[in-house]
């Protein structure tokens, strides 16, 4: 018993940062990542981390869907997983091309919000950076963060009985 639960919390410790390629880009913070390490090569959704970028539908979901796929698209990254979401995701940090952290530029560029919960100093300023300087989502008068977004689509769907 013992050794199988050191065993474990080897695995798990080793886990919390993979290295592979990504595959698909599903929106602007959703990404799948297929393990280069390793002999399972096991495939990952990744959801970033302390941000939410436009869901489809909303303004600016496209740009930055494609500006994602444009930087990651096929190219070797490194995750930090920090854990899982609601739905079984996995919530992460991707550092792509020079380890630059994906999440700072998508603030940066207006094409995701900060989320509420979040801590990262650095993020806010970002935002609040690119909010000054009203780039992407911010050249709108009220736009709408994807969590409310979500809420409101929800409630327009019919309940069934």
């Amino acid at each position: 018993m013992y050794l199988i639960y050191a065993g474990v919390a080897c695995f798990t410790a080793q886990a919390n940062t993979i290295t592979g390629k990504v595959t698909e880009v599903i929106d602007g913070n959703t990404l799948i990542i297929k393990s280069t390490q390793g002999a399972d090569k096991a495939t990952y959704r990744i959801i970033l981390l302390d941000i939410d970028s436009p869901d489809p539908g909303q303004s600016f979901a496209e740009e930055a869907r494609s500006h994602v796929e444009k930087l990651l698209r096929g190219k070797t990254i490194t995750c930090t997983i920090t854990g899982k979401d609601r739905h079984g995701n996995y919530l992460g940090i991707v550092y792509g091309k020079a380890g630059k952290d994906l999440r700072f530029e998508l603030v940066s560029y207006g094409l995701a919000w900060v989320a509420e919960k979040c801590t990262e100093p650095e993020l806010h300023r970002l935002q609040q950076q690119a909010q000054e300087k009203k780039l992407g989502l911010w050249t709108e008068q009220s736009p709408i963060p994807p969590w409310i977004y979500r809420r409101q689509q929800s409630m327009l769907t019919p309940k069934s009985s």
